[in-house]
């Protein structure tokens, strides 16, 4: 019996590090999310640039976090669900924050006002799906509060809908509206990868939900 404490006492905590590493990435898209909704509120040029500074220092956090995971999956024997499960958790996460940086440099880079709309009312459902997100992935560590998983898991299906609906309207908005070619292709890309972090929720919430189902 001592001996199969001793090898548990060696196996467990390090299983548990997926769930820290999980957290942090996480966590940090919720800040991130945040962030976005800053850039698209700050109409000067130089300050959109500082913080989008900061978006692409918090997205190189991630990619350590991530990276972490990886390294984690190769060495531990014990994990505390499917390997495929966790690769595409810390992959999806990794896409989220990948993309909100990219929608954010975009901006910049195609000096396009974000004063639009579209643009905004995406930063905000972004940050909503961010939030959701997060509430998913912290519940993953015990699985008690199955009804919390679900309803981030519903609200972040709802929010990529509603990515879709933003979309669609603003880009027949801004055909309708923008006399200007080059700022027509411009916000459409911007718009495009803006949706794309919807995606990405919805990529993890399935994950996330593959992993309920198995192990609830």
């Amino acid at each position: 019996m001592a001996g199969i404490n001793s090898i548990l006492k060696i196996f467990l905590p390090r299983d548990r590090v997926f769930y820290q590493l999980f957290e942090s990435v996480s966590s940090s898209l919720v800040i991130m999310g945040e962030k976005l909704k800053d850039v698209v509120n700050e109409p000067d040029f130089e300050k959109r640039g500082k913080l989008i500074k900061d978006l692409e220092d918090m997205e190189h956090t991630c990619d350590d976090f991530t990276h972490e995971i990886f390294t984690q999956l190769g060495k531990n024997f014990i994990t505390p669900f499917d390997r495929e499960d966790i690769h595409y958790l810390a992959s999806a996460l990794d896409d989220i924050a990948d993309y909100i940086y990219a929608s954010a440099k975009k901006i910049n880079f195609y000096k396009v006002n974000p004063a639009d709309s579209g643009i905004q009312k995406m930063a905000d459902i972004i940050a909503q799906g961010c939030v959701a997100v997060n509430g998913a992935v912290v519940e993953l560590r015990n699985m008690k509060n199955m009804r919390k998983i679900t309803d981030a898991l519903v609200l972040i299906n709802s929010i990529e809908n509603q990515g879709d609906d933003i979309f669609d309207l603003s880009i027949e908005r801004l055909f309708d509206t923008e006399p200007d070619a080059k700022e027509v292709i411009k916000k459409r890309e911007i718009y495009q990868v803006m949706e794309i972090v919807t995606d990405k929720c919805e990529d993890a919430a399935n994950v996330i939900e593959s992993i309920i189902v198995k192990y609830a």
